[in-house]
């Protein structure tokens, strides 16, 4: 897991849980990054792909998935 790189950043635990749903049904196996601090509650959720799979979900990212 060490060479997995971050496709997806947003400080909303549901949108990286979404993104990684849409991402596990193309079977990336993607994992969610909980930087977020818990005491002061700012920081970042972040989705991470193995290196193989990058290109292919920031694709997915871009052209499925839209947050209003």
């Amino acid at each position: 897991m060490r060479d997995w790189q971050c496709v997806y950043r947003d400080s909303l635990e549901y949108r990286a849980e979404i993104v990684k749903a849409v991402l596990e049904d193309q079977e990336m196996s993607p994992v969610v990054l909980n930087k977020k601090d818990s005491a002061y509650q700012f920081g970042t959720f972040e989705v991470l792909v193995a290196p193989e799979y990058i290109i292919k979900a920031i694709k997915i990212i871009n052209d499925e998935i839209k947050f209003e």
